[in-house]
């Protein structure tokens, strides 16, 4: 199953140090990139990340990145 693309190119988001964030690997939240919950009974889980330090992180909006949840420019290769 492949996840839908939520946009080809990715979000920068502010973090908070030691904060929890929830990347949506589904493509289908509405609050992007974040998880909302619309991958409830789909083969698809969120992804927690750990922020380290407060800065702009950049989560793949595309959802195909092998760095999951951060972009690693695979939406460049996308048709």
């Amino acid at each position: 199953m492949e996840p839908h693309i939520a946009q080809k190119s990715p979000y920068a988001s502010p973090v908070e140090a030691g904060k929890d964030y929830y990347w949506c690997s589904c493509g289908q939240s509405k609050s992007q990139p974040f998880c909302d919950g619309s991958h409830k009974g789909s083969a698809f889980t969120p992804v927690k990340y750990r922020a380290e330090e407060t800065k702009t992180v950049y989560f793949c909006g595309c959802k195909h990145s092998a760095g999951k949840p951060l972009c690693d420019g695979a939406h460049k290769a996308l048709a």
